[in-house]
């Protein structure tokens, strides 16, 4: 089967965590992939982790919420690899504050990142993924955007809008052959179960028994092969879904 071999994909915020692990499992199944993130020496990092591994891989600073970011990331993607064929909107931030503690200011930076950075990067890739006759855009959500939880009503609300967002653009581009999903995870071994985990005075360990009923939380290589498969041919008949990579936690707890 096809898979992503020769694809062209970009992932965003894959400098570290869940990106990180998933532009390597893209370029170990033969894609061609433009590492996207601020942070520059994680994207350095992981790029070299590619290339050295024997993958193909570009860096790109690259800040999700500037309109003229995207487009020289995708000017630049064009002009190293010609086309581009799938777009991982993973670059997110994350923060658990009450509703009088968060201020407008943090509450405009993580729309900005969270949705903005998603609205903007398909404005601007899907006309490249016309060009070659249809994609796939996979947008990180989170099992924050399916259900309510205390001190979320920032980072909450950004996920669902990333939810519903995903389904609109299927609907819109589906008849340009262009599959839009997204990927709700629920806490992964990454920064940000560090922060749960420091705000709800739990261990992982014991994090993972809370949320999941395999007693463990996800590690980012189970929220990767679920991005690569959505991104392959083999998934052609999916958009406008949502994949739930939460170990059951949703549906039992």
């Amino acid at each position: 089967m096809p898979g992503v071999q020769n694809k062209v994909v970009i992932v965003t915020g894959a400098g570290a965590g869940i990106g990180a692990a998933t532009a390597r499992l893209f370029a170990s199944k033969g894609a061609n992939v433009v590492v996207t993130d601020v942070n520059e020496e994680g994207g350095q990092e992981t790029t070299e982790a590619i290339t050295k591994a024997g993958g193909h891989a570009i860096f790109i600073r690259q800040d999700v919420s500037s309109e003229q970011g995207w487009k020289d990331a995708v000017a630049t993607t064009v002009s190293a690899f010609g086309g581009i064929d799938v777009l991982v909107n993973n670059a997110g931030i994350y923060f658990i504050r009450s509703l009088e503690d968060t201020t407008l200011e943090a509450f405009n930076k993580l729309m900005s990142i969270n949705v903005t950075g998603t609205w903007l990067g398909a404005k601007y890739v899907v006309p490249e993924l016309r060009k070659r006759g249809g994609g796939s855009i996979i947008n990180l959500s989170s099992i924050a955007g399916l259900r309510g939880s205390a001190n979320h009503t920032a980072y909450g609300s950004s996920k669902g809008a990333v939810r519903l967002m995903t389904k609109d653009l299927a609907a819109e581009l589906g008849p340009d052959n262009i599959r839009v999903n997204s990927v709700h995870p629920t806490y992964v071994k990454t920064q940000m179960a560090d922060q749960g985990a420091a705000a709800s005075g739990l261990s992982l360990e014991e994090m993972g028994k809370k949320f999941s009923p395999l007693g463990r939380l996800a590690e980012v290589d189970d929220i990767a092969n679920m991005i690569v498969f959505l991104a392959a041919d083999e998934s052609s008949y999916l958009t406008g879904s949502e994949f739930i990579v939460d170990g059951g936690g949703t549906s039992v707890f």
